[in-house]
Parts: C-alpha cells; structure tokens; sequence
C-alpha cells in the first residue's frame, strides 16, 4: 500500500495504463468537487451526477451500446470516489443500479430513450427493488403487475430505494405471476410523474444517504413499459448485483483506506504517557492489522474484477466474497479507527465518526454478508459435486 498522502491506485498487476490514467481522471474530478456536508437536497444530488455526467465517468456504468462493463475501472473510480466522498458513490453506483436492467434486457426503444441522458448526468436513475417485508428473499415480494389490456396496473410498498422522489425514472421489479416465488417476477421502467405513483417521507439514516419509501396505486403503465419479456425481474435484478458486487466491496476499500489514514495522523501526532502513540507496540499490532484487513479485502476486489475482465468469470461466489471480505474488513478498520482516536472518534463531525456511520451499511446493502455468505457456500458444494 502507497504511504502517500491521499489516494492513490494500487500498485499491482491487476491494472493497465487505461486504469492508471482513470485513477488520476477520479482525483481530479475528487479535487474539483469537495464532499457535501450537512442535509441533503435533491439539487445537489442531481448536481454530482450531472458533474460526473461532464467527466465522462458515467460512461463506465452506463457503457454504449457492445462497449460492456469494465469491472476493474468501476472498482477504481468507486474506491477513489468512497476514500473522498461517499455521497458521489453513492450517486454514481445508482445511475448503473437504476439503468442495468434496460442494459440487460431492454429493447431497442428503451435504451434510445433512457441509457445516453443517464450517461450524460442529465438524468438520474434509481432500481426500486426492496419492500417492507421482502429485502434478502427478493421472492417474497408482494408488489404486483397485472394486465390491463396491452399495458399493466402495478400496485404496492416499496422502501429504502435510493434517489426516490427526484429521479427521472424507476426500475421497479413486481410480481406478474408467470411462476411461484422468483420465477414469477418482471422488471418495469416507471418515469416520474406516472399518475399513481408516490413517495413517502425520505428515511433517516445513520449516515447521509437520498432514499425513500414509494408507493404504487392504480399506477398504469403502457406496454412498452415491460423490460425485456415477462418472468425475467429477478435474472434481471441479480445480473446488476453480480456486476456491481465487487465494486461494493471496493467502497469499502475506499473508505477503509481513509480510516486508516486519519488515524496515522492521529497516532503519529498525538502524546501517550509522554510518547508518540505510534511508538506504543499495542497501537502499531493494530495499525498491522488494520492494514492486513485492508489489503486482503482489496486483493479478493481486484481479483474478482480482473476475472470478469481478463477471464470473462459469470460465476456469483467471486463477486460475493468481494463484497464480503471488503465490507467486514471495512467495518473492523473502522472500528479500529475509532479506538485509536478516543474520544474524537465518536465525537459528531469528526471525520473517523462519519466513516464510522458510513462503513455499517455496507454490510447490508446489495445482499447482506449472510446472504454473501450463503451464495459463496453454494457455489462451493456445487463445485465440489461437479468434480464426481
């Protein structure tokens, strides 16, 4: 790991000049646009994006047409984003949430209509899939699509979604009934302002976050709102998982590699018992393990992403332990940070508190570890019967 001050990419074999030359591209843009602080509004929400847009950088999760998705470049630009800002992750990760199904599985029509003004920054996209009662069993979603001569009616509660209320269009997946459980779901494009759709007050977080309950009642949609044919929402709904998975765990990287940096700072200016704390041996064992977390999280990152890239690897286990390992070794450094700094560290506004607050999400969003657990193991015994 670099012991440069600030970010920096990875000197490792995982990366070609295209990606180096990107890492210095989110630095940039990282030094023009300081994070946001204090309470969020739908403007400066919509202001990263269209900033991001002008940078060219929503091209890598919004990619044209047979361009596909260069898994390594996402990782690199979220981690950069996430060591700076987590905010513009946020924002940038759910313009290729919210546009993946139309990518996957749109027609000809949607994708003219909906990918270049995503890509641009013009639009803001988000994927309303989690219900009150339906997060990690997608299949138990109750929401429902139902015939209303060419088009649909769709009707029920949707929560946590991101960008809810300010973005220009909704990926919704419901139940239209084709088959039981997952078999009978189908994804849907919503535009704002579709009569019978609604939002509910935006949800406070532990850490700032733009999302809110929606609504759908009576919501009427023509035919053309249907993404790709009937029964494929949750195919659909999963391929954006295993593509944005690894980069999931490359936030966390991000905001793992910014807590340990604030507590070298700490640590190497502030006296303990008339001594530098960095020259106590308790406090370098847990710098050592600090940076231990952090570089095998980012290697099980990398490692996946190069996979997907050089060897064109489909399968969910890889992605699923970069997620995993990312955000629990996030969560340790965090908490690590937090230790070191006493009393600043739990201290509103102090820097290490925010990273705090923002790396305990990440162990939920986009599949839970237990659900991350749960596919890695799967895919193990599916492979270890295969072998006979």
């Amino acid at each position: 790991m670099s012991t440069s001050r600030g970010w920096t990419l990875w000197d490792w074999p995982f990366f070609e000049p295209a990606h180096k030359q990107l890492a210095e591209r989110v630095i940039a843009w990282n030094k023009a646009n300081p994070a946001h602080h204090g309470e969020l509004v739908a403007e400066d929400c919509r202001a990263i994006v269209r900033s991001l847009g002008d940078a060219d950088l929503l091209r890598y999760v919004v990619p044209k047409e047979g361009a596909g998705f260069d898994a390594r470049a996402l990782c690199v630009i979220r981690e950069a984003l996430t060591y700076e800002n987590a905010l513009a992750d946020a924002m940038f990760a759910m313009q290729g949430i919210g546009t993946m199904a139309l990518q996957t599985a749109g027609s000809v029509e949607q994708k003219a209509r909906y990918l270049p003004a995503c890509r641009e920054g013009r639009h803001v996209a988000a994927f309303a899939l989690t219900e009150p009662e339906a997060g990690s069993d997608v299949a138990a979603m109750d929401t429902r699509a139902t015939r209303d001569g060419d088009g649909w009616v769709l009707d029920g509660d949707k929560t946590l979604i991101s960008n809810a209320g300010f973005a220009d269009h909704y990926v919704v997946v419901a139940r239209t009934g084709e088959a039981p459980g997952s078999r009978g779901l189908s994804a849907f494009i919503v535009d704002h302002g579709t009569p019978g759709l609604s939002f509910g007050k935006a949800i406070d977080f532990i850490a700032p976050h733009p999302a809110a309950p929606v609504k759908f009642s009576r919501c009427k949609l023509p035919a053309g709102a249907l993404i790709g044919e009937p029964g494929q929402g949750f195919k659909v709904a999963m391929a954006a998982f295993d593509i944005f998975r690894p980069s999931v765990g490359a936030a966390a990287v991000g905001l793992a590699r910014r807590a340990l940096e604030e507590t070298l700072k700490r640590v190497t200016t502030r006296k303990l018992y008339g001594k530098p704390m960095s020259e106590i041996q308790s406090v370098q064992m847990q710098l050592a393990d600090m940076l231990t977390d952090i570089e095998t999280a980012a290697l099980s990152v990398y490692r996946s992403a190069w996979e997907h890239d050089v060897r064109g690897a489909r399968r969910s286990h890889a992605p699923s332990m970069a997620k995993l390992a990312a955000a629990e070794a996030a969560g340790r450094v965090v908490d690590r940070a937090v230790q070191l700094c006493g009393g600043a560290g739990v201290t509103r506004g102090n820097l290490v508190e925010q990273l705090y607050r923002e790396a305990r999400p990440m162990r939920i969003y986009e599949g839970a570890s237990e659900i991350q657990k749960l596919i890695i193991g799967r895919q193990l015994l599916a492979d270890f019967a295969a072998q006979g």
